[in-house]
């Protein structure tokens, strides 16, 4: 049975926040929903007719997704102590091309980011790591289309020591859900040249992020 737009939860969490932060919400159009193969809704495209605490209409259009992580996993090699990133390839519709980003995944109605990331880890990379292995970046979310989606973001990364040839079995393994349209690549890289690939924004805010919290200032001078 299919879940209902009003139902479900990312669609509670933004309708909620819209109102907690004073909007007077006067009707909300569902235009399209797209479902997963449980019926749950996964995106959706919204028209709202909404107005601010200042009287202003807010533009209509609301691409709802909810609530995603995104990881970093650097592998460092244990005795050169090299940085290799593990980024998944695969194409994207922004604009067809193979792309190079970090593994990342909805928490759909879930609210523990932690858990969720290490699941989309493990199903897009192989590798199986705890949610207590993660280094959370951020508590509260980051949004990276604040005009046009509700997107919030959680950002995560772990760091792993291998050996060379325990890191090399990592790469160009498929992976992914063919029931999600996801055909996934992986791709090891050393960490600069990995950077250089990623061209969506907070995979390489996530890169800054991570290099900063660890204190590698070396490798940051380099990217």
């Amino acid at each position: 049975m299919s879940e209902k737009l009003a139902d479900s939860h990312k669609y509670n969490l933004w309708k909620g926040n819209l109102e907690k932060n004073g909007l007077d919400i006067h009707g909300i159009e569902e235009v399209y929903s797209r479902r997963n193969g449980n019926g749950e809704i996964l995106f959706s495209l919204l028209m709202t007719d909404a107005t601010t605490p200042e009287g202003d209409k807010i533009p209509p259009i609301c691409f709802l997704k909810g609530e995603v992580v995104c990881v970093l996993i650097c592998f460092i090699e244990k005795q050169t102590r090299e940085k290799f990133l593990l980024l998944v390839r695969q194409r994207r519709i922004c604009d067809g091309s193979l792309t190079y980003e970090h593994p990342a995944g909805m928490l759909d109605s879930e609210s523990d980011a932690a858990s969720v990331a290490a699941r989309e880890v493990y199903e897009e990379t192989g590798i199986s790591i705890s949610k207590d292995e993660l280094v959370g970046l951020n508590s509260e979310p980051f949004f990276p289309s604040t005009g046009t989606s509700d997107e919030a973001m959680y950002l995560f990364y772990s760091e792993i020591e291998l050996t060379s040839e325990q890191i090399a079995t990592y790469h160009n393994q498929s992976q992914g859900l063919i029931s999600d349209h996801e055909v996934i690549t992986t791709h090891v890289v050393p960490f600069v040249e990995g950077h250089k690939l990623i061209t969506n924004v907070n995979g390489i805010l996530l890169n800054y992020m991570y290099l900063k919290d660890v204190g590698d200032w070396d490798l940051m001078k380099k990217i």
